[in-house]
C-alpha cells in the first residue's frame, strides 16, 4: 500500500504534525495573501501566537461571500506562476476563479493519488473518467493527474453519453468507472434495453462523486441500494470542492471518507461557530496546507457533516467524515421537519417510475416553507395522476415523515429545468425563497 504513513500515526502524532504544518501555512498567508493581511491587521491577530488547533478559534471564518468579493486579493503568487485557471460551479452564488501553480497540481495529483489509493486502485487499473475535464471544473483534471500519478491507465470519455460509455467499456475493459452515482441507474437501464450483459464486464469498483451514498450510520442509503440491487458492485463514496483541493475516499470497509492530515486542517462547528463533539452535525470548516496560488484559513464550506475518529478497520487513524447531510443555506423547515435536499433525492433516486426532477422551495404567504417536487415520468404505474402523486407522497412520508407537493411535468420541461443555460452541473434544486 502506498499510502502515506501519518494516515497511520497515533492521534497525537497527527495533531503535532498538523500543528508544525499550520504554523508554516499562516506564516505564508501572512506574507503573501493580501485578504489575510488585511484580516489580521483588522482584527489585531498575532499568528505567531497561535500554537495549537484550538487557537485557530482567534481567527475569524472565510466565506464563500468573501472569495466572491475580494477573489484577487486571496492570490498569493505573481501572475506568471499562475499555471491553471479553475473556476467554482456557483451553485451557491456567483463562481469563484481558483489561480493555481505548478506545486498546486502536483499537490491536486499528490491528492488524488492517495485518495484513489485508499479505494484500492493501482497501476493495473484502467479508470473510465464519466466526469469532465474542460469548463474550468477542478474535478476531471484533479482525476487525471492522481491517476497519472498513480500509474493507472486513464479513459477520458467524459459524462453522459450511456451508448459512449458502454462501447468504450467493451473496446478498452476498464476495471473502475469514475462518475456521479445518480448516473449509474441510466446505464444500467440502457444496458437492460440494449442486451448489454453488465454484470459481466471488465469493471469491478465504481468510485462516486457528488451524490452521497450511505446513510449516518455508513448503510447503503436508497441511491445505493437501487444500484447494488441491480448491479452487485463495488461503490466507493467520496467528498471533496474546489476550494479546499482535497478528497476525503471511502475505503474497502465504506465507513466514512479518510481525511489526509498532510494537505488539510479540518474543524466541524456549531451555528454559533464552536466545536461540536464527535458523532454530531456540525458545519465543515477548512485550512488547506500546502497551497501555494490560493491556500485558506478556516474556509466555511456549508456543508454539514459528523466525523469518527476510532482506528478504521483498514489500519488509518486519521478521522473520517460521514456523508455530508446537506448544506446550511438549503435547508428546509417543512411541516415542522427539518430537511436537506438530499433526502429528497435520496427518495426520488429510488422511485422506479421517476425520469427525471427538479425540487423547488417557495414561501408561503405566512413566512414558512412550501416544498414543491416536479417530475418527470419514466413510466405510467397507474393511469391516474392522482394516484402516481399518491404512491410518490407514501415514499417520502415512509423515509422523510413528511410530503412535499408533486406536480407531473413533461420529462423534455424538467430537463430545461435541470440544465439551464450557462450552468455547468445539474440543477435538482431551486431555492426560490430570497
Amino acid at each position: 500500500m502506498n499510502a502515506p504513513e501519518i494516515e497511520f500515526a497515533p492521534l497525537d502524532d497527527i495533531k503535532k504534525y498538523q500543528v508544525r504544518r499550520l504554523q508554516e501555512a499562516l506564516e505564508y498567508v501572512a506574507s503573501n495573501s493580501p485578504f489575510y493581511k488585511r484580516l489580521f491587521a483588522q482584527n489585531n491577530i498575532d499568528y505567531k501566537k497561535i500554537k495549537t488547533i484550538e487557537d485557530l478559534r482567534q481567527i475569524p471564518f472565510t466565506t464563500k461571500r468573501d472569495l466572491q468579493l475580494y477573489n484577487d486579493d486571496f492570490v498569493c503568487v505573481p501572475r506568471q506562476k499562475i499555471i491553471d485557471y479553475i473556476t467554482t460551479s456557483g451553485t451557491l452564488g456567483d463562481p469563484v476563479t481558483f489561480a493555481m501553480t505548478d506545486n498546486d497540481l502536483n499537490r491536486l495529483a499528490y491528492n488524488e493519488k492517495i485518495s484513489f489509493t485508499c479505494t484500492g486502485i493501482q497501476p493495473s487499473d484502467i479508470v473510465q473518467l464519466m466526469t469532465t475535464i474542460d469548463k474550468r471544473f477542478m474535478a476531471g483534471l484533479a482525476y487525471f493527474l492522481g491517476l497519472r500519478a498513480l500509474g493507472a491507465g486513464v479513459i477520458r470519455v467524459g459524462n453522459g453519453i450511456p451508448e459512449l460509455q458502454w462501447d468504450t467499456i467493451r473496446r478498452i475493459k476498464p476495471t473502475a468507472i469514475m462518475c456521479v452515482p445518480s448516473f449509474i441507474p441510466h446505464i444500467i437501464d440502457y444496458a437492460e434495453k440494449n442486451g448489454i450483459d453488465y454484470k459481466n464486464t471488465s469493471v469491478k469498483k465504481i468510485i462516486c462523486i457528488g451524490d452521497s451514498l450511505r446513510n449516518q450510520d455508513f448503510t447503503p442509503n436508497l441511491l445505493a441500494t437501487q444500484i447494488l440491487d441491480k448491479w452487485p458492485i463495488k461503490l466507493y463514496s467520496t467528498y471533496a470542492s474546489t476550494e479546499m483541493s482535497t478528497t476525503f475516499a471511502e475505503c474497502d470497509y465504506g465507513c466514512g471518507g479518510h481525511h489526509h492530515p498532510e494537505l488539510i486542517i479540518v474543524e466541524f462547528v456549531d451555528e454559533n461557530g464552536n466545536a461540536v463533539a464527535e458523532g454530531d452535525a456540525g458545519e465543515v470548516v477548512v485550512t488547506t496546507l500546502g497551497v501555494e496560488g490560493m491556500p485558506l484559513v478556516r474556509f466555511k464550506t456549508g456543508d454539514l457533516a459528523t466525523f469518527h475518529t476510532e482506528k478504521c478497520k483498514c489500519g488509518r487513524t486519521s478521522f473520517r467524515i460521514s456523508s455530508i447531510i446537506g448544506r446550511l443555506n438549503q435547508m428546509v423547515k417543512y411541516k415542522g421537519t427539518t430537511l436537506y435536499p438530499p433526502a429528497i433525492f435520496d427518495v426520488l433516486d429510488n422511485t422506479y417510475f421517476v425520469q427525471n426532477y427538479v425540487v423547488k422551495v417557495l414561501l408561503n404567504s405566512d413566512g414558512t416553507d412550501r416544498v414543491v417536487v416536479c417530475i418527470g415520468l419514466k413510466s405510467r404505474p397507474y393511469d391516474d395522476n392522482q394516484m402516481i402523486i399518491k404512491d410518490l407522497k407514501d415514499r417520502f412520508r415512509a423515509r422523510i415523515r413528511v410530503a412535499p407537493e408533486i406536480e407531473i411535468l413533461a420529462c423534455d420541461e424538467i430537463q430545461k429545468l435541470n440544465f439551464p443555460q450557462m450552468s455547468r452541473k445539474p440543477v435538482k434544486f431551486l431555492d426560490l425563497r430570497k
